[in-house]
């Protein structure tokens, strides 16, 4: 099947991280169809991360359970699916856990702490190190099933200590109930007692039982007596005992543990968000962008852009910006928020797919001041770099209905005609251009040698005619 980069997005063929192609086959009918990833152990290598880990993402994604043979390496996700898809969500997988976010390198690794809840992921590449960015489903299954434990004996080896250690409490608690037996009968047979404290006060009690008006407070207090005296202290022991368990309290480590708390609740925070639909993250988006422009913040772009990603909206985002920024002034707006669209926009085709459709909304609100002027709306727009040709061309393959009706679509797309017809002409004069050049730059090169070729000629025009005469007579003659 070949192989393919581990990061896709990278198309240079000598990308050295490569792994093979997923191998999927399905089996089964009706309800009890499955899909088996043929080759997920070597996919798995090939990225560094066990090879439960993207099979349960794959069932997170789809929805699907799933099921894992180590003994004949069969990884199963229930449901027909195939490879072209599972190979899609493989690139979601990593992403999410084995890119590095700072290089992009796939030399990683992951850190789980049990006890903290928490998973990092260390480069070697770059030396980068901190908590994992993803917040997905897959991380509860990550924590319970840390890389460095084997699944494939994991359900053995946690019988068996369950059974060594019931094993061991019965055996101390038959030893308990003998050794209490064996005392008992000692102590019947023979009245001798071995701790001579114990026995001294054994005989004054019972002196006081007999005469003594005291002996009551003498036998509440005996089972106070019959208490062995703890062992004396070492100071030094105890003294390293509490260096050994002391807590740092440095300003560093203070700061440390305060910064694991922050991450932690960010993650509970961000996972929450996470869980919620793509409409309700849009909504989120819309009320930070509202805010930050009737206060007059819009200029951390930053933090919109984190926003936008974290809620994992930033393709999407250019509709939410066109919705809260334009309006009637709609020319003059573009040009002050150019460069926060760019920075949603630059290269991401889809994103400015999403920007015309917010722009077509705002005609729409606005359809008697706006209407006449959509040529010079998108001219400003593409001059400015905002908007790509081919973004234009791919939205004007199709008229949809799915943000405007499709009447008011129509019309707006008639209304672009004249500016799609420049941009097409302006193409083309461009490649006519480019082509002038490269023409007049051949025959520069080849003027210097023609002058000199022609300078014998014209010295003698009459005799080369005549030679050319004759030459011509020769031919005709032979």
């Amino acid at each position: 099947m070949g192989s393919v980069n581990v990061n896709r997005n990278i198309s240079d063929a000598f990308y050295r991280y490569k792994m093979p192609r997923i191998q999927a086959k399905v089996e089964g009918k009706g309800n009890g169809i499955k899909t088996v990833i043929v080759n997920m152990v070597d996919v798995a290598k090939a990225i560094g991360r066990p090879a439960t880990y993207p099979t349960k993402y794959f069932g997170c994604e789809l929805g699907a359970q799933t099921q894992f043979d180590f003994k004949n390496e069969r990884f199963i996700v229930n449901g027909s699916h195939d490879a072209t898809k599972l190979q899609d969500l493989l690139d979601g997988f990593i992403r999410r856990y084995v890119l590095c976010p700072a290089c992009d390198n796939p030399e990683t690794e992951l850190m789980v702490s049990s006890k903290k809840g928490t998973i990092s992921q260390g480069c070697k590449a770059c030396g980068h190190h901190g908590l994992l960015e993803s917040n997905h489903k897959l991380n509860t299954y990550i924590l319970k099933n840390p890389p460095s434990l084997n699944p494939a004996v994991q359900g053995s080896s946690l019988t068996e200590g369950k059974r060594g250690k019931r094993s061991k409490r019965a055996a101390n608690g038959a030893d308990a109930t003998a050794g209490a037996t064996a005392t008992g009968n000692n102590a019947t047979a023979s009245p001798t007692i071995t701790t001579p404290t114990v026995a001294t006060t054994g005989a004054t009690t019972n002196g006081n039982r007999s005469g003594s008006p005291e002996s009551g407070h003498d036998a509440n207090n005996a089972a106070d007596l019959l208490i062995a005296e703890p062992p004396k202290r070492n100071v030094a022991n105890d003294e390293e005992d509490d260096d050994k368990w002391a807590v740092d309290v440095s300003e560093e480590a203070v700061r440390a543990r305060l910064q694991d708390l922050t991450d932690g609740a960010k993650g509970m925070t961000m996972s929450d968000d996470l869980e919620k639909t793509e409409k309700e993250r849009m909504d989120m988006f819309y009320k930070l962008v509202k805010c930050r422009r009737d206060s007059g913040q819009l200029d951390n772009h930053k933090e919109l852009i984190a926003e936008a990603e974290r809620l994992e909206i930033k393709t999407k985002a250019p509709l939410i910006l066109a919705e809260v920024l334009f309006d009637q002034a709609i020319a003059a707006q573009a040009k002050k928020y150019r460069v926060l669209l760019l920075r949603f926009t630059h290269d991401d085709i889809k994103a400015q797919r999403y920007l015309i459709r917010g722009i077509e909304q705002v005609i729409a609100l606005h359809k008697d001041a706006l209407m006449p002027k959509v040529p010079g709306i998108f001219k400003l727009f593409y001059d400015a770099d905002i908007l790509e040709e081919k973004a234009f061309d791919e939205w004007s393959s199709k008229v949809s209905k799915k943000y405007v009706s499709k009447d008011l679509s129509q019309e707006i797309h008639d209304r672009a005609v004249p500016f799609l017809t420049w941009l097409k002409v302006a193409e083309e004069e461009e490649s006519e251009s480019e082509s002038d050049l490269e023409i007049e730059y051949d025959d520069r090169a080849k003027q210097q040698p023609l002058k000199q070729q022609q300078q014998p000629p014209a010295q003698k025009p009459a005799a080369a005619n005549d030679d050319d005469s004759d030459d011509d007579f020769d031919i005709d003659a032979i």
